[in-house]
Formats: structure tokens, sequence, C-alpha cells
């Protein structure tokens, strides 16, 4: 067999086959057995067809017309034999040789490049493919691209696997058959029993499908949990004592498409044993001050269980909370008022809830003036919503939007004075964290008059324009600028905002499927940018509103000096990403979270910065004086950074636990805006909350 050369990047395949057959053939026999059987239940929902390349004219082709497992494919001049004749199945696969092999991705590889062979139809994964839109052909399982190596057009040029470029080596034309894009229903009843302190079992109602349901996909708070398949309709999970959960789960088919989420049930696990031993009280607090910053420290307590968190008290109140296991012992308190004596102490808390008894106090006292990046916070309003979206207005006045309430307020931030400007008609929750999302103002507002909005229908996302004019919303004279951007419970995305371009950027979340991030035909899980009338630019890479692809939930966006974007990202269990997007980039997801997984992979662009997610669950960023300002949710923190050349070298943290869960933060005259989102926030309940939106003064 003759190894292809590397041609414009692509890698010659690193593996020999046959060595690869015989790894696939180690598969367990029970599992394979039980594959096997939910394939060979599959009909063919086409005739057979050839699969024609694009760039080349020449067709998907069986080395050498073998009937043998392990034989690779090529493309060659369409003769109309046997080797070339292929059926694509109601259950996504590629058969071959009158429907007895299927088109097999070598070892179950899910990195690119990864070798393609036939091979004996197992109903695995890996056997599984997506005929899209636009042409191309993706791996279920990997959601890489059906590719003709080096862009080759000529007789016998191997075909594999690739990340999805858009380019013509990876578009085909077949009648074989089409995309099933029909998402089964929502699962029903979904319901808890044999709640312990480590462990559930969860059940629902089977949904249906027009192919069939293939699994299920159970998630807590829009973290995926557990995967089964779709004849099952219970499972045992493992939870946390203490911990208070949302389940939910969506039913999958086949070919990717997912449900809606199920509603929501809210679980609390017991603690696994009572505990009534307190932790030992911290001990040498000690203070350094820095300007209007004090920055404490303290030796780590200990407990017979584990210490969880350390509440931290200024003059008798809690100002901060320090989470982890084990958590840090050390805390930095900014934005005082300077020359003012503060007097802090510290206590350790279990699991249980059990505090100790009090660290020593430290009596400081803070310099004549801030010399510190952050000098001053002051809380502007407070708000019964979620303060989602957030725009400054040219006479300083706020924009914000209320997430679950559907309405947009204009706040004085100097007297504190509010209006409502009106309601954004056809907005809809998920029950999770969809609603009125995104906002933004024209750069030639001052003219125009035009507020641009992203939010959740009944059935999409959207982004629309609305006038703002004489204090109110033209609701009658709205404009619906993007429509079919997919929807579901968590994963919207709904970040807006307009580059030095004149363009607007919009972030999308994949709907809980990560395959659309892969699909440049799919409007979910990008970076999209659009005119400022809705159109798509010229210049875009794919031909239509992606920008760039690969991402999971991203809700930060924001542009430095140079006119570059930078992206904040939620990952799933790992990693959240902060990330510098550049025009096509693929940012990985799914087979990348952060830096895990395949994120190495040629093709993927690495992130700029990671944070844990217990650390992190970033949803907003701003630049200041390019400076990086990230909010966290789950972090209950703002991180900072410079921007050196490309990289995020150092980062700082700011209110650690001081005000919980932090949504959004956006440039302010003097500083940032910042908004909590402590209550509510994983319902579409209106008026369920208590927020602050802060105004943060900052420094040198």
């Amino acid at each position: 067999m003759r190894t292809p050369p590397s041609i414009n990047g692509h890698r010659p395949w690193p593996r020999v086959l046959v060595a690869a057959m015989t790894a696939v053939a180690t598969v367990a026999t029970a599992a394979v057995a039980l594959a096997m059987t939910v394939a060979a239940a599959a009909p063919a929902s086409a005739a057979p067809a050839t699969v024609v390349g694009v760039a080349s004219g020449r067709c998907l082709d069986v080395i050498g017309n073998s009937t043998a497992s392990g034989t690779g494919v090529n493309i060659y001049d369409c003769n109309g034999q046997a080797n070339q004749s292929w059926t694509f199945t109601a259950a996504g696969e590629f058969r071959v040789y009158n429907a007895t092999m299927c088109l097999d991705v070598v070892g179950q590889d899910t990195t690119a490049p990864a070798a393609l062979q036939i091979y004996t139809c197992t109903g695995g994964a890996n056997q599984r493919w997506r005929i899209n839109a636009d042409g191309t052909v993706t791996g279920v399982q990997s959601g890489l691209c059906l590719d003709v190596t080096g862009e080759g057009t000529a007789n016998s040029t191997r075909v594999g696997l690739w990340t999805c470029t858009g380019r013509g080596n990876q578009r085909w034309t077949t009648s074989a058959g089409g995309a099933d894009t029909l998402p089964p229903t929502v699962p029903g009843g979904p319901r808890v029993s044999n709640l312990t302190c480590d462990s559930v079992t969860f059940a629902w109602n089977a949904s249906t499908d027009d192919v069939g349901v293939a699994f299920y996909d159970v998630y807590h708070d829009g973290q995926q949990m557990k995967t089964v398949s779709g004849t099952t309709l219970s499972t045992s999970l493992t939870v946390v004592p203490g911990a208070t959960w949302g389940l939910y789960v969506n039913a999958r088919d086949a070919a990717g498409n997912v449900s809606q989420a199920s509603t929501t049930v809210t679980i609390t696990p017991p603690q696994c044993q009572a505990d009534t031993q307190a932790p030992s009280a911290p001990t040498q607090l000690a203070a350094s001050v820095s300007g209007t910053t004090v920055t404490l420290r303290w030796t780590a307590s200990t407990d017979n269980v584990g210490v969880r968190a350390y509440d931290v008290y200024r003059g008798g109140a809690k100002v901060g909370t320090v989470n982890g296991t084990p958590p840090a012992t050390t805390f930095i308190d900014s934005g005082l008022a300077g020359a003012t004596s503060h007097q802090y102490h510290v206590v350790a808390r279990d699991g249980q809830a059990n505090v100790s008894a009090r660290s020593n106090t430290v009596t400081v006292t803070t310099g004549a003036a801030c010399g510190n990046p952050v000098c001053a916070v002051k809380q502007v309003t407070t708000d019964t919503d979620i303060p989602w979206g957030l725009v400054t207005l040219p006479d300083g006045t706020i924009l914000y939007g209320r997430r679950d309430a559907d309405d947009i307020i204009r706040l004085d931030p100097a007297t504190g004075a509010k209006t409502t400007v009106g309601t954004v008609p056809n907005v809809a929750g998920t029950d999770g964290e969809g609603g009125l999302m995104g906002l933004e103002i024209s750069p030639t507002f001052v003219s125009d008059r035009w507020v641009y909005v992203m939010h959740t229908s009944p059935t999409d996302n959207r982004v629309v324009r609305i006038k703002l004019e004489n204090d109110r919303l033209n609701t009658a004279g709205a404009q619906v600028l993007l429509s079919g951007i997919l929807r579901n419970k968590y994963h919207d995305g709904g970040r807006l905002r307009f580059g030095p371009d004149g363009k607007l950027y919009v972030a999308t979340g994949d709907a809980q499927n990560g395959d659309h991030a892969q699909n440049t035909s799919n409007l979910s899980g990008k970076i999209l940018r659009i005119n400022a009338d809705g159109s798509v630019p010229s210049d875009n890479p794919f031909g239509n509103p992606v920008w760039s692809y690969g991402h999971r939930n991203p809700q930060g966006l924001a542009f430095d000096s140079q006119g570059r974007l930078w992206e904040q990202e939620f990952g799933n269990s790992v990693m959240d990403e902060t990330n510098l997007i550049t025009r096509g980039g693929n940012y990985g997801w799914p087979a990348c979270e952060g830096t895990n997984g395949a994120c190495g992979t040629a093709g993927f662009v690495a992130p700029k910065r990671t944070y844990p997610t217990a650390a992190g669950s970033c949803s907003g960023i701003a630049i200041v004086r390019d400076v990086i300002y990230v909010a966290c949710l789950r972090g209950t923190r703002m991180y900072r950074s410079p921007i050196s050349g490309t990289g995020l070298p150092g980062v700082q943290e700011y209110f650690n636990g001081t005000y919980g869960r932090l949504r959004t933060v956006e440039p302010a005259p003097g500083g940032l805006w910042l908004t909590t989102s402590n209550t509510g926030d994983k319902d579409s309940t209106p008026n369920n909350s208590n927020e602050r939106i802060l105004h943060v003064t900052l420094g040198g």
C-alpha cells in the first residue's frame, strides 16, 4: 500500500491499516454482537447510489474491489461497479456490497487525520455518518469531515477524515440518502428515586422519533453527566452530598438530532454521615495594604471530614467566601475607601455548615489614594430579575435587559432612576438559561436609534433590532435579522458585540448538541458575523454568517485596541476558555474542552487561558485599556488579565464570593459595570431574583 505524501497541511496516515484492523477486531464480542443487532435492524432509507467528490468528479471507491474487512477507500473514476454503490441507511450508515459492509473509522479514531476502511457493520458510532446541507459528510462520533487527502483529485487518492474546512475536497454529491433532520420528542415524566448521599436513580418516559431514539443524554445544570442507550429509561447517577442540582434529560437519534430538554427535577442529596464537629479556627491571620486593597493570609483550619470554605468578615459583615477542596488561604479585598481603618476576621466551614470559632482579628488602614487596578465599588441599583445584556448609551445612561421578564430598563446611574422602555415581543424562556439575553446598540445610535437584541423565541434563538424612540421601544417596527439558531434549556450563547469593522458579532451555543459546533452550515456553537442590517458580509469564510466554529457555549465577546476579538466560553466539567477569535478558526468542541482531548491536533485553535470550571463558569468579558475582565458564575469572582501580545500571562482574582455569581461585565465611564446572577437564574420565572448592578472604579 502506498502512503500518500503530506500536501497542503494534510499529514500522511500514521498507521498501518492491517494493524488497526486487528485492534478493531479485539472489541469485546458481546458489545459487537449487540451493536450488530441494532445495525441489522436499521432499514435502508434510499436505493444504492454513488458518492461523488465535488472537487474531483470521482467516486468514493473501495480499493481494488475488495470485500475484505480492513480494505481502505479512495476516489476513482465512476464505473458503476459494486465497490462504488453505497446505501445510506436510516441508522446513518454507508453500506456497500449489497449492504453487507459498512464505511468505518479505523480504531474509532476521533482525531484528524483518521483512516477509513470497510468493516463488518457493528452499529458503532464510528460507522454512522451525517450528510449535511452544504455537501459535507461528517462522522457522528468525531464530527470530522469525509476528506480527500491533500485536496487531491487524481485516481486512487485516499479518503479519510479531517478537520472540516469547507473546501471542495470535503464536499460530495449523492442520491444515496439525506440527513435525518427531525429531532426526537421531549422526554416526559422525569423523576427520581432511591436518593442517597452519593447516588440517585433518575428515570423518564420514552421519547419518539421518526427513525428511532438512539441515546439519552443526562445533564445537571447544563453539565453532561451520562449517556445511555435509546432503550434505557432510567439510570443511576453519582451525586455530591449537600449539593443542589437540577437534573434533566435530552433524547438523541442516530443522526445526532437532539430533542428539547425535559423539565428539571431538583435534588439535594443528604450528607453521608452526621457531622457535628466544627473545623478548628483559622490561625495567624495577617493583612497587608496596597493603596485601597487589602490582602489577607492565614493558616489553614483542620476538620474531621474536611474544610470546604472560609468566610471573610470586615467590620462584622461577611465580604467574601473562599471555596475549594481544600480552599485557598488568601483573600483580596478591593475597592475600599481610602484612609479608612478596617477590621477583619475569618471563619472556616465544613460540608455540613459547621462553623469554626473566629480567627484572630487584624486591623489595617488603607492608603489615602488608590494605587491599585480596582479602586472602588458602588451599588447602582438592584433588580428582582436577572440583568443579562447591558450597554451604555452615549448620554451615560444604561440600557439593560431583564432575562426572564422580557423587558428593557433605562437606568440613570447618577440618580438610580429607572424607566421601562418596553417589552421585547416573542421572547420565550427555556426553563434554564434562555430568554432575553444579549443587548447592543448601533455604532451610529445617535442618528439611527437601533437597539440590537438576542433572545430565545418559542422555536429558536434569534437576533432582532428595534428602534428606541422617545424613550420607548418601537416594537411595531422590530426587524428579525437572524433566525434559526437552535435553542435548548442551556447552551444558548447570547452575547452581541459590534466590532470596529462595523459588523455585529453574535455568540451562539451548541443547543446541547456538540455535533452542531463542527457543522459550518449550522448557526449553533459559533461566533457569527453579520452586517448591521442582518446581511452576510462578503468576506465571511463560509459564505454564511459563520465566522468561527467549534464552540460549546460562548457568552463573552470583547475587542481590544488592535481590533482583535476575544471570547469567553463555558466548558463542560473540566475547563472554561478565553479564546482569541480568528476568521474561520475551529476551536475544537466537542473534541476539545480547554486543553483536554484532541486540542493539540492540527486544525484546532488553542485557548489563550483556561480556568477550572469550579473556579470559573464565566459568562461575560470586557476589555478596558487592553486589560481583560472576566465575570464568573460558579466561580463567584472576577478575573483580571492584561493582554500581552496574543497571551494572558498574569491573572488576578477580585471579589471572590463578595457578590456571589457574576454574570455580565461591561465597560463603563471610569471603569466597569458588573451584574450578579444569584437566584432564579436556572429557571424562566420572572421576578424571582434579587440582583445587583455595580459600578467598579478602575485605577491605573
